[in-house]
């Protein structure tokens, strides 16, 4: 499958608005939180964590909203990426 097709995929695990706003909401915290990181001057190894911090926010979407598993399950690092490219389509318009 390629990156278009996967896209496509993934945005259908991503059709209720709840499931969407809790990704949402998890990428703005993970913003924060490497904000965070670099303001408090903290050890730079916190970084590491960045990428789950965003995942009790989809999962929660997933399992009680959108009622299936996330992609990160199957292939996490095309699902980061679909998060990310996910929240720009949103902003610009594109996800219904």
């Amino acid at each position: 499958m390629n990156f278009k097709e996967y896209y496509a995929y993934y945005l259908s695990l991503h059709r209720d608005m709840t499931n969407r706003f809790l990704h949402f909401v998890g990428n703005i915290m993970t913003v924060l939180f490497i904000a965070t990181v670099f303001v408090l001057d903290l050890n730079l190894w916190w970084l590491v964590l960045s990428p789950f911090v965003v995942y009790p926010f989809a999962w929660t979407g997933h399992f009680l909203f959108e009622k299936n598993s996330p992609a990160a399950f199957d292939s996490p690092l095309k699902s980061k990426v679909c998060d990310w490219l996910m929240l720009v389509d949103e902003f610009r318009g594109k996800v219904k």
